[in-house]
């Protein structure tokens, strides 16, 4: 028996989801009472709101007979789900599954666990496809549920920036849905509806309501629709049968539809639904022509879709060599007269075991359709596709809030813009469904602040704030009296980094960075800045402790010279002095000789980070300058007050030894003064390449790499990835390179690698903080020593606790090395 399928919503399928399918009921081993004949007849019929009653009756009748109830509670919640009444699906699935119907047939499990998405119970959803996967595994159908529940709280919590509106005065309380444009000039469209006004009377047995007929509304110059009216009152489109899902081809001169009809009453000898298409001439339309697409009188066509050449039609179909449900097929012809050949499917890439209805095609290039087979937030989600290579491939969900849990479908575009219409049985609408209206304005971004001085918190005018960005742009504020600047939309742009320097004579440089890529929503940046005078008197660095009598700088304390570094690089034209400083004890002659040597370990130091050494002086002052107290101190539990010089006298006339060591400890110091601020930076040698990121630490020991051991006994030293300092284990029985996600993710969020570097479809792998694990990206460079390597491919790890870990394969590219045990030292030949 043929019917109509009812699958997704009473509205879609009163138009272009009427497509006839045979129904294969259940077999079941249960004795039938009438009512359950009755019922399953009308089932078969496609009649399902008159099934719902017959199977109520069947159920009263049934008494006792749990399995029968079971039975029949499942083909009720199969009659509310076919006409979208999807909480009274759920209610009748549970009472199903109550009865361990799903033993008999396990469909039961995947048409429950839909019905929970629908109703946007993720969590018990997902119970229930693993109940089904352990029956049927590996079915598409549940991964592609399970795959939605476990993704709509993240798209949930990452809409996108659309703006949406509900028309209000295009929808009526009834079914209002699939617009298409009417004219070429794209301020009027044709929709289908099932309003008062349609021209059949009938009640449509499958659906429960009125048949439905294409209406056409237009907009004035201030932007109001039109009433909505038939889009001809002949009866040449709109006749007693169900007529909608339309599309204009591009001279808006020939209008495809689809009418689906009980009886073949136009002579075309079809029966359900096919596509027709009429020729306009002004304001009439011409007698439709049946679009003949091959196959038999059985196959069911609807939703075209037309290339702007006409020569391509993509419409919905449900015939022989489909991939399950309802499909997407095209075919073509070699003239707009022409007959179109046998009908190709979409192909996998776009068509699922669900169901894929409402095409409309952008440009010829990109496919929007509706779909409940892929991932989506419940019922009919709208997906995208473009063409490549002469194929729709990898579509993605729009996401929220496009789509909602419930029927989202049957968009379109206005030529040249993201804004358009689509349809929605969306919660707040006037009617069933309704046609709403949407745009996403441009991506915008501003960056603003305040910068004040640091000593007196007042705003710094005239303070200059330079943006560089990795586009290659340049461009500067000056701060006004209340130290505001400001970066406009047209300065600061989309999926761009910058570097940010704000300088004002007699302060320290600061610097900072922003970056708007991959941020998929406009946003006002604020970034203030806080400026630090440059001293007259000497700024003591963080503690740098040395061995007795020892000065070589070790590897802890180095990171205590980060925050120097950093306002080196920041301040190009500063010329400062290093000064060590001892303590009293031993003679004035060593400790000289000590506070030099460790001065110059520092300045050593500074060189191997790129710093100029015409920038550095080093100077030992040995016991010849005990510090001055500007503030309170507190060493090991002693506090020193402010204005206390810690001499030998006053250390002497401290009453502990454990207090006189915290105070020799305090003499025991490194610091640093401004000695200019005019050195003139050398000139930077070009290597031909430009460069987004932070500058290149360049590594003096050239061939010599020093390490040290984790914990583990592993290698571990620094190397330069893509421009910055990254710590690495040396792992050689590792087969690949890996990094953890948090250092990926800071890589990502610095600019330092971008989506394309990474292999496969990096819109699945990236997402809001989060890369997928196992995903694979291109490092463009790796310097280690004075070698550089290109290319290497890094994996990311979730796992991994080190931040890089560097394998033999990749170790070797940068040429032969031994291990010098004694020496800690990585020694390439």
């Amino acid at each position: 028996m043929m019917k109509h399928d009812l699958h997704m919503k009473k509205s879609i399928h009163i138009l272009s989801l009427i497509l006839f399918i045979t129904v294969l009921t259940p077999m079941v081993s249960i004795a039938q009472n009438r009512q359950l004949e009755a019922a399953e007849a009308t089932f078969e019929t496609g009649k399902y709101t008159v099934a719902i009653d017959k199977y109520k009756k069947a159920y009263s009748k049934a008494r006792k007979n749990r399995s029968e109830k079971a039975y029949i509670s499942f083909k009720i919640g199969e009659c509310y789900r076919y006409t979208n009444e999807m909480r009274r699906a759920e209610a009748q699935y549970k009472r199903s599954y109550r009865g361990n119907y799903h033993k008999e047939d396990p469909i039961l499990l995947l048409r429950f666990a839909d019905a929970l998405r629908f109703n946007e119970k993720y969590d018990e959803a997902l119970e229930i496809y693993n109940e089904f996967l352990e029956v049927k595994m590996d079915d598409p159908r549940a991964l592609a549920g399970k795959a939605s529940c476990e993704l709509a709280q993240k798209w949930l919590e990452s809409p996108s920036n659309h703006q949406i509106e509900d028309q209000k005065q295009i929808n009526s309380r009834e079914d209002d849905f699939a617009p298409t444009w009417a004219d070429n000039v794209f301020n009027s469209i044709i929709f289908t509806s099932n309003r008062d006004g349609a021209t059949g009377k009938a009640t449509d047995e499958w659906t429960g309501l009125s048949f439905s007929d294409l209406f056409i509304t237009k907009k004035d110059v201030k932007g109001k629709w039109s009433e909505p009216v038939l889009i001809e009152e002949g009866e040449v489109i709109n006749t007693d049968a169900n007529e909608g899902t339309a599309v204009m081809n591009a001279q808006a001169n020939r209008l495809y539809f689809t009418r689906c009809a009980e009886s073949s009453e136009d002579g075309s000898g079809f029966r359900g639904c096919q596509i027709y298409v009429s020729k306009r001439t002004g304001m009439s339309f011409g007698e439709p022509e049946h679009v003949n697409l091959g196959g038999d009188s059985t196959d069911v066509n609807g939703q075209p879709a037309i290339s702007e050449d006409e020569l391509t039609l993509i419409f919905a179909s449900e015939r022989k060599g489909g991939k399950g449900g309802k499909d997407l097929w095209y075919a073509t012809r070699e003239t707009k007269s022409g007959e179109f050949s046998r009908p190709v499917n979409l192909g996998m890439a776009i068509n699922t075991e669900g169901d894929e209805y409402f095409p409309f095609l952008k440009n010829d290039t990109t496919l929007y359709f509706a779909s409940n087979g892929h991932p989506g937030l419940g019922g009919l989600d709208i997906f995208v596709a473009t063409k490549r290579d002469g194929k729709f491939t990898d579509p993605k969900n729009i996401g929220s809030p496009m789509n909602t849990n419930s029927d989202d479908f049957g968009i379109i575009f206005i030529p040249g813009k993201e804004e358009g219409y689509f349809s929605s049985n969306r919660k707040g609408g006037r009617g069933g469904d309704d046609i709403y209206y949407f745009i996403e304005p441009p991506l915008e971004f501003t960056l603003s602040g305040v910068v004040k001085d640091e000593q007196t918190l007042q705003f710094i005018e005239g303070a200059i704030v330079k943006l560089v960005g990795s586009d290659g742009s340049s461009i500067q504020s000056r701060t006004d009296p209340k130290g505001y600047y400001n970066f406009g939309p047209s300065q600061f742009k989309p999926e761009t980094t910058y570097d940010i320097t704000v300088t004002k004579p007699d302060y320290f440089n600061t610097t900072a960075k922003e970056t708007t890529a991959g941020v998929e929503r406009s946003k006002d940046y604020v970034r203030d800045f806080i400026l630090q005078p440059i001293p007259e008197e000497p700024i003591a660095l963080p503690e740098i402790l040395y061995d007795l009598a020892k000065w070589d700088l070790k590897p802890q304390y180095q990171d205590s010279l980060q925050g120097l570094i950093q306002t080196l690089d920041a301040n190009p034209t500063l010329k400062v002095e290093l000064a060590a400083h001892t303590d009293a004890r031993g003679t004035p002659e060593s400790n000289d000789i000590l506070s030099q040597r460790r001065a110059e370990s520092v300045v050593n130091y500074l060189i191997e980070r790129g710093i100029d050494p015409d920038r550095l002086v080093a100077k030992g002052y040995g016991e010849r300058s005990p510090l001055e107290l500007r503030k309170n101190v507190t060493r090991d539990g002693f506090t020193f007050t402010a204005g206390t010089v810690m001499t030998e006298e006053y250390i002497e006339s401290l009453s502990s030894e454990a207090e006189k060591e915290a105070a020799h400890q305090l003499n025991r110091r490194t610091e640093f003064s401004v000695l200019s601020k005019d050195f003139v930076p050398k000139s930077q040698i070009s290597t031909g390449e430009t460069s987004t990121t932070i500058a290149i630490v360049e590594n003096p020991e050239q061939n010599r790499i020093p390490f040290t051991k984790d914990a583990r006994g592993m290698i571990q030293a620094e190397m330069i990835i893509n421009g910055i300092t990254m710590q690495f284990v040396y792992d050689k029985r590792s087969t690949f390179a890996q990094i953890s996600q948090d250092k990926a993710l800071e890589m990502l969020k610095e600019g330092l690698i971008r989506k394309d570097d990474f292999e496969g479809n990096a819109d699945e792998l990236i997402g809001d903080g989060y890369i997928a694990d196992k995903a694979k990206f291109n490092v463009k460079t790796l310097r280690l020593g004075n070698t550089t390597i290109e290319n290497v491919t890094v994996t990311v790890n979730y796992r991994l606790t080190k931040p890089l870990i560097i394998d033999q394969n990749t170790m070797s590219r940068f040429g032969n090395f031994t291990i010098d045990e004694a020496e800690n030292m990585i020694i390439f030949n």
